[in-house]
């Protein structure tokens, strides 16, 4: 259900923006969000040629290589509707450097300064546009929330997971004593300095089971594939059977928590 205000005005249709990790590591949690926009009636539209939002090479220095795959996704999205991204880590990207990209293109940039206004984060877009109100249907459980970095600081949104998480009444988010430290992960970063990215996410996973909590939940499949390879990992090398710490995508979390059951 909805709350009866939302500070932005409530569209009828959005644009959903998969993202790469989304598309090829964890599709449920695209058909997820996309159910969740569903069930407050916003009608979600895909278009089907959209590819990377070209962070990769952008973050790696190869501007060039990042423009022209920025320049594919820049006609896209024709109508103004926003365009959901159920990433911090892409929608920042979009957000915040595809004007940069086009600064020496005025019809260009002016293209990317209009999709720039419309991108929003998924929790941003179902708390600050959509004011969902969550039932939550679940039996009670204990959960740690990871925040991606682009999240926290690039898009400002590290309230919103957590705003949908208080929701729910069954719910118990503790709280990790790392709670704003990255992950490790950082795109290429964790391929080009693995050392490093091994260092940080073993002090994350160590952070998140501290806690106690059953599962992680994450807005960013990225982090999420870093930290729950990394503790899969070593459950593998201390024989371990099960997950001890599992963990998904926050949209597929709420969605589970709060469908009625068919």
């Amino acid at each position: 259900m909805s709350g009866s205000a939302s500070p932005l005005p409530r569209p009828k249709d959005v644009y959903f923006f998969a993202t790469c990790v989304v598309d090829q590591f964890f599709p449920g949690a695209g058909l997820d969000a996309i159910r969740l926009l569903e069930r407050e009636g916003i009608r979600v539209h895909f278009p089907a040629d959209q590819t990377c939002c070209g962070q990769p090479a952008y973050t790696s220095g190869f501007h060039d290589q990042a423009r022209e795959v920025a320049r594919a996704q820049l006609d896209l999205f024709p109508e103004a509707w926003p365009v959901v991204v159920p990433s911090g880590s892409c929608a920042g990207m979009m957000k915040h450097a595809y004007p940069g990209l086009f600064a020496a293109d005025p019809a260009l940039r002016a293209k990317a300064d209009d999709l720039s206004g419309r991108i929003f984060e998924l929790t941003e877009f179902l708390v600050k546009v959509l004011g969902v109100r969550l039932e939550d249907r679940g039996a009670p459980a204990t959960v740690v929330l990871h925040t991606s970095c682009s999240a926290r600081r690039e898009m400002g949104v590290h309230l919103t997971g957590r705003a949908l998480l208080d929701q729910l009444g069954q719910v118990t988010v503790a709280q990790q004593a790392h709670e704003a430290e990255c992950c490790g992960f950082g795109g290429t970063f964790s391929i080009k300095h693995p050392e490093i990215s091994g260092a940080m996410v073993k002090d994350k996973v160590d952070a998140l089971k501290a806690t106690g909590a059953e599962r992680v939940v994450s807005a960013d499949c990225g982090c999420l594939m870093n930290i729950l390879g990394h503790a899969g990992w070593r459950d593998q090398q201390e024989g371990r059977s099960q997950p001890t710490l599992p963990g998904e995508h926050i949209a597929t979390f709420l969605l589970q928590r709060t469908e009625k059951a068919q």
